[in-house]
């Protein structure tokens, strides 16, 4: 069973940076597709970033330029680096995991960015 385990997020003030990282059980994350969601209090989940197994990425625009979305296939981890953070990127982050036939999503951590 693949399980997700996040870590980093935390209490920043405007303009700072903070790394989440993700770290993945079982031998199939070097064949995954990665990415990173975020929901914001009264907004629906929205995806972040994402990675394919073979490294290409995309952002949303609203993140474009300021995080960075990597992955560690040896450490069966992703990483999302977040520089200028704002206080809008307040949100509970979510790594997620997908291959055809298999979606695991991580417990959230909390990011919060004070004016």
């Amino acid at each position: 069973q693949v399980q997700l385990v996040e870590s980093g997020g935390g209490l920043v003030q405007a303009g700072g940076s903070l790394r989440l990282s993700c770290a993945a059980s079982g031998s199939i994350f070097r064949l995954n597709v990665m990415a990173w969601y975020r929901q914001a209090p009264g907004k629906q989940r929205a995806l972040v970033a994402r990675v394919s197994s073979a490294g290409s990425t995309n952002y949303a625009d609203s993140v474009k330029g300021r995080f960075t979305i990597s992955r560690d296939n040896a450490k069966s981890t992703v990483y999302l680096q977040m520089n200028s953070l704002k206080p809008e990127d307040t949100a509970v982050y979510y790594c997620n995991l997908l291959l055809p036939g298999l979606e695991v999503w991580g417990q959230g951590t909390l990011v919060t960015v004070s004016s």
